[in-house]
């Protein structure tokens, strides 16, 4: 089986071609590959595959070719990655299978257009929605935060120190309202460290950073730096949607041994 390697300011994704959806990656194969020490590696994994040819996308194939089949590294779905939407664009550019400015891209939250910006990659990441107040639990301390959904669940927290927080362990947050998990980004100002459901702690989050932004912004149009232990992205309001510029990095190609 053929596989990439590629990242978006640090957040990393094993890549699987599978244009026809013949693969049967179950949760376990899934989280096999993203094993640091003994698959591939990866905080997600993205498989390609033809919007018309998977059965969670199919109504989706009339606005774009391609479905980005996007699994946690535990194996677990996700319903966006604004990173893993750009490392998606980004292989399906270097490999011919689409070409810019303009590539759509089917998700779980619905279609993403990805504009093509030098290096860099946009993408509309949609209208945030705000969740309202609610808190997250670390090392038995309690901090205030705000939900937004930006396609999946975030909640976002302000700090006085980033670099004294513990995230080797998840955060705790109010099941009630967020059944299903939540990311959780804790920030100064626009800067900001995330606990992704799923993963963990990672270098970056696309979607988080959005989330951040707005609130950082307090929903107002205007475009902010949002700074990641990966780097930088930018996330724009523009009075209708969401965008989210920067890098988007392939890495490396490979193939699986037969034994794995």
């Amino acid at each position: 089986m053929r596989f990439a390697k590629g990242h978006g300011t640090g957040n990393d994704f094993v890549i699987v071609p599978d244009v026809d959806g013949a693969l049967d990656l179950t949760p376990e194969r899934v989280a096999r590959l993203c094993d640091r020490r003994q698959g591939v590696g990866g905080d997600g994994l993205l498989r390609v595959v033809r919007t018309a040819k998977h059965p969670d996308a199919a109504d989706q194939a009339g606005e774009a070719e391609w479905f980005m089949d996007y699994f946690n590294a535990d194996g677990s779905y996700a319903q966006m990655c604004g990173n893993g939407v750009r490392v998606f664009v980004r292989y399906l550019l270097e490999t011919g299978l689409a070409e810019g400015p303009e590539i759509p891209v089917a998700t779980r939250a619905g279609v993403r257009r990805t504009l093509v910006d030098g290096s860099d990659l946009r993408v509309d990441m949609g209208a945030p929605r705000l969740l309202g107040p609610s808190v997250a639990t670390l090392g038995g301390v309690e901090y205030a935060g705000v939900g937004v959904d930006m396609g999946n669940p975030h909640l976002v927290c302000a700090v006085d120190s980033l670099d004294a927080l513990d995230l080797t362990r998840a955060p705790g947050f109010d099941r009630n309202l967020y059944p299903g998990g939540v990311n959780v980004e804790f920030t100064e100002g626009t800067r900001m460290r995330v606990y992704e459901r799923g993963v963990g702690e990672t270098d970056s989050c696309g979607t988080g950073a959005c989330a951040v932004a707005v609130v950082a912004l307090k929903g107002a149009v205007g475009s902010t730096p949002v700074l990641v232990r990966g780097g930088t992205l930018t996330v724009t309001l523009d009075g209708e949607t969401c965008w989210l510029a920067g890098p988007a990095v392939i890495v490396a190609h490979g193939e699986l041994s037969s034994g794995f």
